[in-house]
């Protein structure tokens, strides 16, 4: 069932559904599971939403009502990176005291075919990035990407990215093996950048 739930809360936090496109196809993707995410309505998309209609939807909440702003739906959002930027620096101006953060596979690289990461500038305060493994074969095995050099791709966008943004962060979900896990924990130490591990939400 599609829908137009554009902006939708999740523990006290306003989520932003730019998109359902995606370059991926992880193996633990909630997507699989359903069309909607933590009570949320349906988060298959219709059609895509305008930046107007996006900043619209903030027009229903009180500020009180919700702490951080997160770029993260049923798609990559950066498969929007232009309208990421706008919306970010919008919602900047609107609510200067509330964090925004991009929960990203770090690929806007290979799918706008440029160095992104100094978009952000200025737009986030926070890029989450999908590490998802700690190894070329395993991430490729697990994420399913379209382009077989994504896992270095993910890698450069996030050194990219500690240039242009406050915080800079990896994540991986605990439904990889401990030997996956170590190699994340290596490579988050390596690039001294924070991993975060993640408990897989159904």
């Amino acid at each position: 069932m599609k829908g137009l739930t554009f902006v939708y809360n999740v523990h006290g936090n306003l989520y932003i559904n730019l998109t359902n496109r995606c370059p991926c196809n992880c193996t633990f993707c909630i997507r699989h599971n359903g069309d909607s995410a933590y009570g949320s309505d349906s988060l298959w998309l219709e059609r895509e939403p305008t930046n107007e209609e996006v900043l619209a939807e903030f027009d229903k909440y009180s500020p009180d009502e919700f702490d951080e702003i997160v770029f993260c739906g049923y798609g990559e959002p950066m498969e929007r990176a232009e309208d990421v930027v706008f919306i970010g620096k919008e919602l900047k101006k609107r609510y200067p005291n509330k964090i925004i953060r991009l929960n990203t596979n770090g690929l806007s690289d290979k799918i706008h075919g440029r160095p992104t990461a100094a978009m952000l500038e200025g737009a986030v305060d926070i890029v989450s990035i999908s590490l998802n493994s700690g190894n070329e074969k395993d991430y490729n095995a697990v994420t399913r990407p379209k382009w077989e050099d994504s896992f270095s791709a993910l890698l450069n966008f996030a050194q990219d990215c500690k240039k242009y943004v406050p915080q800079v962060m990896f994540t991986v979900v605990d439904v990889i093996s401990e030997r996956e896990i170590e190699e994340s924990k290596e490579i988050s130490e390596r690039l001294g950048i924070p991993l975060r591990i993640r408990k897989y939400d159904t």
